[in-house]
């Protein structure tokens, strides 16, 4: 840590040292800078030492160790520079992402049918490992909601043309490759589609506790008591084989080039290189199937609030990824030109003005979804114009782990976590006791400091804080 120097609230920066090629940005109070676990702040040190790194590499705020990349890292990679795109730095769930959902009923609405509507979401929505989901595609459905995303589930009725204007390229990731994604990979989702996973992922009814930013909220549609839907979920097994598939590859091609690693986990290949693009439309493919995931997931979600509550009428609010990695104008400070840009675990987070947000939200900036915990607040936030000078237009995804799950099971008992949260009024449905204590609200930080950390460093504007009112976990 001592390489550390402040540069602005919440704001830390470490010149390049030794084999480091770019500086390194920690978006961190001080509080949160002396929990980081050092091995996550190496993993960022040696991000910034990979070919064609353009700085400063950045960890969130929720940052905390993963596989080669740390999970709240972002990284910006120039191709013409021989900049190199590494499967860990997007990671296992491939275009894992937040959508929320207005559903024009209000908390008390919730609560006279909460344990009805609970139980329906549980069984309109699969979720654990390996949970099917409602449809069975065949091997052309698969190819075709690869290149698709969510307009191939928008085209088969789940969803209207009116969702897709409230998602990152209007639901489709373009020069996605299907032809790219081996047999085992497609294999895994054959009857995925429409299923949350396990793990962290979730379905939340939520309902809006604060108003943090009166004319941002009312461009986003909320009023105190609103309540919400929000859906946390990815790629499913079809992103995790492909991860595993391209990290192998690339590990071997890395050898042949006798490319010197920190980390084997960091293994990559150049943007422009064969591996390079071959794996790009296989993680475009894969951020297509997490889109049609969500989708299909909304469309059972309005079945369900049919079927209990039928006045609801679910609009999506906005829908963002936040393991990714994408080829974007990199403007701000000093910099021009198109980079690659990783985000592990971080959101994409464009300010006012920027041209790729929709009419009625170019004013105010984009939503940034930041989920909580089990039993813990969740966010909406506005990017900042400050964010694409600070982080390549970045701000955190969640809370972040404080516990490993093996650490967590350790220290909280399923049935116990069960229990408090009833007492809080959260009614939670879930298929693993011990799945709820690897996601106990305290193996996670702090969300309410995450935010106010990133909204302090200038990423982004609290808009509203929203409670959890019925969980659907895998």
């Amino acid at each position: 840590m001592k390489g550390l120097r402040q540069t602005g609230e919440c704001q830390w920066t470490m010149d390049p040292t030794g084999p480091m090629r770019a500086p390194v940005l920690l978006i961190a109070s001080p509080e949160i800078l002396a929990g980081l676990e050092p091995e996550a702040l190496k993993q960022i040190m040696n991000v910034a030492g990979l070919p064609g790194v353009v700085g400063p590499v950045v960890a969130m705020p929720d940052a905390h160790s993963g596989y080669g990349f740390p999970i709240g890292g972002v990284a910006a990679f120039d191709p013409k520079a021989g900049g190199v795109v590494s499967a860990g730095g997007v990671g296992y769930d491939i275009g894992c992402g937040v959508r929320t959902l207005h559903t024009g009923l209000t908390r008390e609405d919730i609560l006279a049918e909460q344990e009805n509507l609970g139980d329906e979401l549980f069984v309109a929505t699969p979720s654990g490992v390996g949970a099917g989901g409602s449809l069975r595609l065949s091997q052309e459905d698969i190819e075709v909601m690869l290149e698709g995303g969510a307009q191939w589930a928008v085209d088969r009725g789940l969803g209207t043309r009116a969702d897709l204007a409230r998602m990152e390229d209007a639901g489709c990731a373009p020069g996605a490759r299907p032809e790219a994604v081996s047999a085992e990979a497609m294999a895994r989702i054959r009857d995925q589609i429409g299923s949350l996973g396990s793990g962290n992922h979730y379905l939340e009814v939520q309902w809006v506790a604060e108003i943090l930013d009166p004319p941002a909220a009312s461009a986003f549609g909320l009023a105190l008591g609103d309540a919400l839907v929000s859906i946390h979920c990815g790629s499913r097994g079809l992103g995790h084989q492909i991860a595993t598939d391209y990290m192998m590859l690339m590990a071997k091609d890395a050898i042949k080039r006798k490319l010197k690693l920190p980390d084997r986990e960091l293994a990559c290949a150049p943007i422009l290189s064969d591996l390079g693009q071959d794996y790009l439309g296989a993680m475009r493919a894969g951020v297509n199937c997490a889109l049609a995931n969500r989708q299909a997931i909304t469309h059972l979600c309005r079945l369900a609030f049919e079927r209990i509550l039928p006045q609801a009428e679910l609009r999506l609010l906005y829908d963002v990824s936040h393991n990714t990695c994408r080829q974007e104008d990199a403007t701000g400070a000093g910099r021009k030109g198109r980079l690659f840009v990783h985000r592990k675990g971080a959101t994409r987070a464009l300010g006012p003005g920027h041209p790729d947000l929709v009419k009625d939200l170019r004013p105010v900036g984009q939503p940034v979804l930041v989920g909580g915990s089990m039993g813990t607040a969740s966010y909406i936030l506005a990017a900042t114009e400050k964010a694409q000078e600070l982080s390549f237009g970045s701000a955190p995804h969640g809370a972040g782990r404080a516990l490993s799950r093996s650490q967590a099971k350790k220290r909280y008992k399923g049935r116990d976590v069960l229990e408090s949260l009833g007492h809080q009024g959260i009614y939670l449905r879930c298929r693993s006791l011990k799945e709820v204590a690897e996601e106990a609200p305290g193996a996670y930080k702090d969300v309410d400091e995450v935010v106010d950390c990133a909204q302090r460093a200038g990423l982004v504007r609290a808009v509203a804080r929203v409670l959890p009112l019925i969980g659907v976990k895998g």
